[in-house]
Order: structure tokens, then C-alpha cells, then sequence
């Protein structure tokens, strides 16, 4: 794919056919330049900064829609704001923090997606398990022990 990060992200949108709107286009280039798991307010003031100006509703439909069409994963948990990344179609799971709600990735627990097993009705199709870890950073761990 091209290194042009606008680029990629427009042929990305192409990809699912999706219109290709600035928006979009500046949703995408952020979360590949953030990295990680990034916050739609976090999302939206990158994106303010590389359009000038754009709508918080702007900001939220577009990541909605590149979330529905698989483009980016959405991860909510309990306490914290939904968290965005561009990794997808692999069945990651999460490691949370939950005083800060810091997220990284883990990868697979066992095998192929969906990773787990589990005494599933017969003619139910498990495509992906989610799994979350909660427990404390070690930034939050150690102001614990302080």
C-alpha cells in the first residue's frame, strides 16, 4: 500500500465503499498516527487540528461508520469513554486499567479467532470472543501502593 497516510486512508474507504470525505480521511490518519486505543475526544481535537474546524457530531458519525464497516474496533468499557484502533479481523482481546482506562492489546489467548471454546447451542456460528483483563497499570499500581 502506499506510504501517503491520506492516501491509504482514502483507499481504505474506497475499499469498503465508503464515500471518501475529509472527515473520514482525517479520522483514519489520526488513529494510524495515535496508535493504540484513542478516545473519540482525543480523536476529534486531532482531527479539529488537521481540518480547522469540524463538528463533534462530524467526528462521532464518522467514527460510528468506520467502526460499522470494519475499518476501525471500537472498545467500551465499563467506566471509561469507548476507546478506537485500526487493528481489526484479528480477535485481539484487551488489557484495561481500571482507574485509568489505559488499553493494550492481547493477542489471541488460544488459537485461530474465535480463540476460545464453549458449550455453544448447536446451528450458532461464534465468529469472535472478546476478552477483557481489568486490573492496574503500573503508573496506577504504583500510586496504589504509595
Amino acid at each position: 500500500m502506499t506510504e501517503d497516510p491520506m492516501a491509504r486512508a482514502a483507499a481504505r474507504l474506497r475499499e469498503a465503499h465508503l464515500r471518501v470525505t475529509g472527515p473520514r480521511v482525517a479520522v483514519l490518519v489520526t488513529l494510524e498516527t495515535l496508535g493504540g486505543h484513542v478516545d473519540a475526544e482525543t480523536v476529534r481535537k486531532e482531527v479539529e487540528q488537521r481540518l480547522g474546524s469540524v463538528s463533534t457530531q462530524t467526528v462521532y458519525d464518522a467514527l460510528r461508520t468506520l467502526t460499522t464497516a470494519g475499518i476501525i474496533r471500537c472498545t467500551e468499557t465499563p467506566g471509561h469513554p469507548a476507546r478506537y484502533e485500526m487493528r481489526v479481523g484479528d480477535n485481539h482481546h484487551h488489557l484495561v486499567c481500571r482507574r485509568c482506562g489505559f488499553t493494550l492489546d492481547v493477542d489471541c489467548l488460544v488459537g485461530a479467532a474465535p480463540c476460545l471454546s464453549a458449550d455453544i447451542p448447536d446451528g450458532f456460528v461464534v465468529d469472535e470472543a472478546a476478552v477483557t483483563f481489568r486490573g492496574l497499570c503500573r503508573d496506577c499500581a504504583a500510586l496504589a501502593t504509595v
